[in-house]
């Protein structure tokens, strides 16, 4: 049995005995740089954040106005951040707002990673967190269906319209407090991350 498929079924059980008292599902990660587990560590297989949340509502705790990073890409597409904060559950949730300066409506979406469900095809899922330090990737999060914990629904962005975006991933060691967040076609931009 390879580690992925041990993985998955561990995340499977989790994921039952979760479910059994009403919570949400289980949380999975992917890390980049070879056999080194630490990019894993930010897995929390009980955190009530595993809840989908409303891609479409910001977090109330979110200030707009605060700018820590920006992405800009083709498509007249501009990413501001405004949050990336660690949680004490060992993840990191990155806010941010989408909006199209551009004349006409963006429909396609190159952001997503490989995806099975179509509702993730639509989505950030692509998005990375790189500590270019510790020459770590970290991967957004996984429920146990396989959805991103990300904004989904990004198509038919009209001219002007702006959308709330999140995403998370697990947290890097504490001792890193800046990171790239990337996201494909888009330049990157570095952010600090502040305690949750």
């Amino acid at each position: 049995m390879t580690i992925r498929h041990a993985m998955q079924r561990r995340l499977r059980l989790s994921a039952t005995a979760v479910m059994g008292v009403g919570l949400a599902a289980v949380l999975t990660a992917c890390g980049g740089g070879g056999d080194d587990d630490t990019a894993m560590e930010g897995k929390n297989e009980n955190s009530a954040s595993s809840e989908r949340k409303n891609e479409q509502t910001p977090a109330e705790s979110v200030d707009t106005e605060k700018v820590i990073g920006k992405l800009a890409g083709t498509d007249d597409i501009l990413i501001e951040l405004h949050s990336a904060s660690r949680d004490a559950g060992g993840f990191v949730t990155v806010h941010g707002t989408l909006t199209n300066t551009g004349d006409k409506t963006f429909s396609y979406n190159r952001w997503s990673s490989t995806e099975n469900s179509l509702r993730s095809k639509s989505s950030i899922s692509g998005a990375t967190l790189v500590d270019p330090v510790g020459k770590k990737r970290y991967m957004i999060l996984r429920d146990t269906d396989g959805e991103c914990l990300c904004t989904t629904g990004l198509t038919n962005i009209k001219s002007g319209e702006t959308r709330p975006v999140y995403a998370q991933f697990p947290a890097p060691p504490a001792v890193v407090t800046k990171v790239e967040f990337h996201l494909p076609t888009m330049t990157p931009a570095i952010i600090e991350l502040t305690e949750g």
